[in-house]
Formats: C-alpha cells, sequence, structure tokens
C-alpha cells in the first residue's frame, strides 16, 4: 500500500494495512497490483505454497467476518479489500490468468487476448467448421453410416487440435521461464524493454492461438456428444 493517511485519526500510514495509532484497517491503493498485493515479484513462476499461505495471512485482515461488530467504514473497507485479494488469489493462482494479468499490466494499452484462429491452421479449422455443419444437418435416423463415418473424422480432429493445445502449453511454459529470466536479471522496469516486449508479444500470441484451439475443442465435443 503507498504511503497515505489514515481515514480515521490522519496519521501517516506507510505500508501496513492496519493504522499504527488507531488501528483501523486501511482501504488497498488503488494502484496496487495484484504482485504486489502478496508482495512477489512480477514472475510467472509462483510458488503456490507461498501464495497459499501469504492469502491466508491477508484473509484473517480483512476477512468482514472480523469486522462484523465494527462500524459501517470499517465494514466496507473490509469488504472491498477481501474481493481484491480474491480476485488477484484466483488470478495468480492460475497460470493462464496470471500471463493474461501480467501482458495487461506490462502491455499497457495494449488489447485483450484476442480468440484468433493459428496461421498454420487456418485452411484445416475451415474445413472442419464445413464439417461440423454437414454433421448437425444430417438426421440422425437418416443416413447413419455417413453420420458414424463424419462422427468418428471429427473425433480424430478433435485428439489433433487438443495435441496441438498441449504443444501451445508447453511452448507458453518456455516463455514464462524466458520472461523470468530477464525480469530477474533486469528487475527495472525500464531495463531490457525490447526483449521484454518481445516475451509479452509471444506469449499473447500464443494465448491468442490457445484460446481459439480451446474453443474449437469444445465445439467438437458438444457437436459429437
Amino acid at each position: 500500500m503507498a504511503r497515505s493517511m489514515c481515514w480515521h485519526c490522519q496519521s501517516e500510514v506507510t505500508g501496513e494495512y492496519l493504522c499504527g495509532q488507531c488501528v483501523k484497517v486501511q482501504p488497498l491503493s488503488k494502484d496496487l497490483d495484484y504482485f504486489s498485493c502478496f508482495k512477489l515479484p512480477r514472475l510467472l513462476t509462483v510458488d503456490a505454497q507461498q501464495l497459499e499461505r501469504i492469502y491466508y495471512e491477508l484473509s484473517r485482515t480483512f476477512h468482514p467476518d472480523f469486522y462484523s461488530t465494527k462500524d459501517e467504514s470499517e465494514k466496507t473497507i473490509s469488504l472491498g479489500n477481501s474481493a481484491f485479494l480474491n480476485t488477484a488469489y484466483r488470478t495468480l493462482k492460475d497460470p493462464v490468468q496470471r500471463v493474461e494479468y501480467l501482458i495487461r499490466l506490462e502491455a499497457g494499452a495494449v488489447k485483450d487476448i484476442r480468440s484468433n484462429p493459428p496461421a498454420d491452421l487456418f485452411e484445416e479449422i475451415l474445413e472442419l467448421q464445413e464439417d461440423m455443419e454437414t454433421f448437425r444437418g444430417l438426421q440422425s435416423d437418416h443416413n447413419s453410416s455417413a453420420r458414424d463415418a463424419l462422427r468418428e473424422k471429427l473425433q480424430r480432429e478433435r485428439e489433433h487440435l487438443e495435441a496441438r493445445q498441449v504443444g501451445m502449453e508447453k511452448a507458453l511454459q518456455e516463455s514464462f521461464s524466458e520472461w523470468d529470466h530477464i525480469q530477474t536479471a533486469n528487475p527495472d522496469p525500464s531495463e531490457a524493454r525490447h526483449e521484454k516486449n518481445t516475451v509479452l508479444r509471444s506469449m499473447q500470441e500464443i494465448l491468442s492461438n490457445r484460446t481459439y484451439v480451446c474453443n474449437m475443442v469444445n465445439e467438437l465435443l458438444e457437436t459429437t456428444s
């Protein structure tokens, strides 16, 4: 939390969640990011046990149940802090949400992760979409052999895309290591900016392609079930 004044007694608050004078809970700074909330560097490899330990420590500080007898101001602050903490924990706990959040933090004006088809799969996906449309048009009580054959083809395509998804997640993990290496060697945000941006763009492209492939796998499962 940034240096500020206590909302209750106007004493200076320097980095603590409770005022040292009146012991009132303090609202989290609007400038606080999820990594800073958990006192973690902006790395993509996170110790899950450490994350959970800090989460429960902070939960005991902010949980609304501990403020049920307090005044309305403290209740409101505890609710807001607790909601922020829960969102931060869910985001940092999940690797995909974690990297998406990091990209938003580091890239600033970069648009959210889009769902784009991988360029090398574009024609294959167009054919796959046509096959799914044909499959949906076949009546279950007619053309059973054609329907069964098309279902088997779609299932093979789904397995192919699932394998592709695994490959994307492996590439994403490799990018995690690359980002962490650059960030550890250059903790100053202004240092190695070009190298950092290159990794960020690479991860953004992987996430975009992965999202599209995941959606296609889910659509195949729904179509053939």
